[in-house]
C-alpha cells in the first residue's frame, strides 16, 4: 500500500535494499535524483515494473518535481 514517508525513513530503507525509483522522464531524472535510484518514467510503470524491479524487495517511488 502506498504510503508517505520522511528521509529518515527513506534512509533506513534504502540501506535495508530498497529499490529507489524516479519516475520522470529521462531528461529529468538525467538532471537531478538521488543517489542510487534508477529511472523508471511513470508512462513504462506499468509494463516494465515487473521486468526491471526485484519482487522480494521494497520499492520506494518518488518524483522530484520542484514546479
Amino acid at each position: 500500500m502506498p504510503r508517505e514517508i520522511d528521509r529518515e525513513e527513506l534512509r533506513r530503507l534504502v540501506e535495508a535494499g530498497a529499490q529507489l525509483v524516479e519516475v520522470l522522464p529521462r531528461e529529468e531524472y538525467e538532471e537531478d535524483h538521488l543517489p542510487g535510484a534508477i529511472n523508471l518514467p511513470l508512462r513504462r510503470l506499468d509494463g516494465e515494473a515487473e521486468r526491471v524491479l526485484d519482487k522480494r524487495r521494497t520499492v520506494i517511488v518518488y518524483c522530484w518535481d520542484v514546479a
